[in-house]
């Protein structure tokens, strides 16, 4: 499968943004009604789901790992789900700035390289990069911002469909 895989790079720093904005969307309604910045980190959407620090440590390590292994870049360093609001805060501005740093020619050429990953525990598939980047890491990216989105909202804060587009569309 041939992608422009560069163009992902544009829509994970959107979603980089949707994830600050909805953050501090979080943020602002748990000060008005009385709960802290840990406790904004420790929601969740239902009680044996991950709170809502883990989707934001997803949403910002999948948005630098996967563009460099596509890019055939050493890995960045993990977040930690254990970060505070304003160090998530950092973490998503380190990753925007991160990616604004590639450029297309890293990519070129590179959408049927074959990349083999470790998943879990002891999964290894090999598939190529752009399968990669179109099947499994823009789906986890979304699926861990929509969960951010679903658990802000189970806990009242206001936001729409539109907040999902805050770094465009």
């Amino acid at each position: 499968m041939t992608v422009n895989l560069f163009t992902f790079v544009g829509m994970y720093s959107k979603a980089l943004d949707t994830a600050a904005h909805i953050l501090g969307k979080g943020v602002e309604h748990a000060r008005a009604t009385g709960a802290s910045d840990a406790d904004v980190l420790g929601w969740r959407l239902i009680e044996d789901m991950a709170p809502l620090a883990f989707q934001l440590m997803v949403v910002v390590n999948f948005t630098r790992l996967w563009p460099a292994r596509a890019a055939g870049l050493p890995l960045p360093a993990e977040v930690s789900a254990e970060l505070s609001v304003p160090e998530f805060q950092t973490a998503i501005a380190e990753a925007k700035a991160w990616l604004a740093a590639l450029n297309p020619e890293q990519f070129a050429g590179r959408d049927e390289v074959p990349l083999t990953v470790t998943l879990g525990t002891g999964m290894e598939p090999t598939l190529p990069a752009g399968q990669w980047i179109t099947g499994f890491a823009t789906t986890n990216i979304f699926f861990h911002l929509s969960t951010a989105y679903g658990i802000l909202r189970s806990r009242g804060v206001q936001i729409g469909k539109r907040d999902l587009f805050a770094g465009g569309i």
